[in-house]
């Protein structure tokens, strides 16, 4: 909410996002993994150190927009304080957005902690994960080819649903603003 008054800490704040962005996700995520080590909780510290830049974008844009409506000037000219105006106008109206992009997240995280997995870089065993099962089942794929087969299903089909599931949720909102 800081987009909201502007000034030199929003510059700073897009600028480190900036410098974030440079840089590929995995490549980011597979570097804090290896300073932080394996682990399942290091891999969402990795991914959630990584992942944080789109949300920031998301949410300065929407900001950027919401606060020039002409509600809020009209909750400016009625003498509401700076913090009712964000807390009652400007976050309903932003965290929609966030909301349906945190949906389809949702599905580059599992491909990204299954991805680290089958690198033996994310969740080691015995701790079941798909990427993890996946990788110890590619020496088998001529003789037990269900090994590989229907983790790699499981996960398509769970990416799919949380796709769908940020689909439905983006028409749902885009339906209760009209």
């Amino acid at each position: 909410m800081l987009t909201y008054y502007g000034g030199k800490f929003d510059m700073i704040v897009m600028r480190i996002v900036d410098i974030f962005t440079g840089f590929p996700f995995m490549v980011l995520v597979i570097a804090i993994v290896a300073i932080l080590g394996t682990g399942l909780t290091n891999l969402y510290i990795a991914i959630w150190c990584v992942g944080w830049k789109e949300y920031a974008r998301l949410v300065r844009s929407e900001v950027l927009v919401v606060k020039r409506m002409e509600y809020i000037d009209a909750a400016r000219t009625m003498g509401f304080r700076d913090l009712r105006i964000i807390l009652r106008h400007i976050l309903p109206n932003v965290i929609s957005g966030a909301i349906v992009y945190a949906a389809s997240d949702i599905v580059l995280c599992m491909m990204s902690g299954a991805s680290l997995s089958y690198l033996s870089l994310g969740v080691q065993p015995p701790t079941p994960e798909w990427g993890a099962i996946i990788a110890g089942g590619k020496n088998y794929i001529s003789s037990a080819w269900w090994i590989t087969l229907f983790p790699g299903l499981f996960l398509m089909l769970a990416g799919l649903g949380f796709s769908l599931v940020g689909d439905g949720l983006s028409d749902a909102l885009r339906n209760r603003g009209q």
